[in-house]
């Protein structure tokens, strides 16, 4: 029996404190251009699903159901994605951040929706193994049970090889975190912050006591210091599982192939005798499979057709795409893809209606038309 269940069911702790939560998504996505110069980071799928959406899911999972969502310059998209959020059996407000000015400066916009009650603030580009369940009973219970050391917050912490590229807290043997470094070079743990955190309403009175930092933002790593220096008590969990930041490709790519591991195979398209499924593939509604082979784990999304091809281990295909005479692994393909006549794609990142295709011109050459911030590899 754990800490929280020899205090009170989990029903009556979430009873007894209402709990919201604040996904951020007003992040501009700049690690991953161009794919972002059209499209919200935020909306870029894994295994076939908006990273955003996990982020709702694991939030209603924990039994919260009232969701704020921080929204930028991608707001309209945003919003047609995740609509009033019955789709996922809660309940979306939309907070316009005009610029990206920290993430404390999204609880200070966000005063009006939170209100007095406690919430879980989540980063939207962030991907977790860990469920929010046990992280936010934790608190609950903690804050029911009272006490000179009922937490004001609490912040999920993540064991990393190099701390200097985070932000670092030092904690007690209790479990309680006494300072937040940012970026240090000399860490005082190895223990990041990964971007899930828990709050309390005295974090609003301490995101308007902070000032910007040097790069002109309010740091909330500056707000929960600011806590500790008032006395109160900040407590932290350290995550079980991976945790990926999925704003750059490789990292993106790496965190479909870990959740593809983990899907089971269905079959809801159409494929021919001559096709070979090997592994744990899922087949989406009007999908076709035509003298193909597809070797798990992957997913093939709906009316995509996979003809003459070979669709190798960790790949995403949306939906209406065409891959035909084409061998591909290890990759991500966003909605409307073609892909023809190409041997071999791997470790790639493909955006809405990318064309991928061999000329039949002559001489052969290498033509290209290429946005912003695109990067092409080409073997010798």
């Amino acid at each position: 029996m754990g800490f929280t269940d020899e205090i009170l069911p989990r029903a009556q702790q979430l009873a007894l404190l209402e709990m919201k939560g604040l996904i951020l998504s007003g992040g501009a996505g700049t690690r991953l251009r161009p794919i972002t110069h059209t499209s919200a980071k935020q909306l870029v799928p894994i295994a076939n699903k908006p990273i955003l959406f996990y982020g709702i899911e694991a939030m209603k999972k924990a039994g919260i159901d009232e969701i704020g969502i921080v929204v930028g310059d991608t707001r309209k998209e945003i919003i047609a994605a995740v609509g009033d959020g019955s789709q996922f059996g809660v309940r979306t407000t939309y907070i316009a951040q005009d610029q990206p000015l920290g993430l404390a400066h999204c609880v200070l916009i966000a005063h009006e929706f939170l209100g007095d009650d406690d919430f879980v603030m989540y980063l939207g580009d962030n991907m977790l193994e860990q469920g929010l369940e046990g992280f936010v009973s934790e608190f609950v219970a903690a804050r029911a049970a009272g006490g000179k050391h009922a937490p004001t917050a609490q912040i999920l912490l993540c064991h990393v090889d190099d701390p200097r590229q985070f932000g670092v807290a030092e904690v007690t043997t209790e479990g309680h975190v006494v300072r937040l470094v940012e970026k240090p070079k000399d860490p005082p743990s190895d223990l990041a912050l990964v971007g899930v955190y828990l709050f309390d309403k005295t974090i609003n009175e301490a995101v308007r006591a902070i000032k910007p930092s040097l790069r002109g933002e309010l740091e909330i790593t500056d707000a929960i210091q600011w806590l500790i220096e008032q006395g109160k008590t900040v407590r932290h969990e350290v995550l079980q599982g991976w945790w990926i930041d999925t704003g750059k490709k490789d990292p993106l790519l790496a965190c479909n192939r870990l959740v593809l591991e983990a899907i089971e195979p269905r079959n809801d398209g159409s494929i021919d005798a001559d096709s070979r499924i090997e592994g744990r593939v899922i087949i989406m509604k009007g999908a076709k499979v035509v003298n193909s082979r597809i070797r798990g784990p992957a997913v093939i999304g709906t009316d995509s057709v996979i003809d003459n091809s070979y669709i190798g281990p960790y790949t995403s295909v949306g939906n209406g795409c065409s891959i035909v005479h084409s061998e591909l692994e290890h990759s991500v393909l966003l909605d409307g893809c073609i892909v023809n006549d190409v041997h071999k794609m791997t470790d790639s990142l493909l955006g809405r209606n990318v064309q991928v295709v061999r000329s039949q011109n002559r001489p052969h050459a290498l033509r290209l038309m290429l946005g912003d911030d695109s990067k092409v590899e080409l073997d010798a």
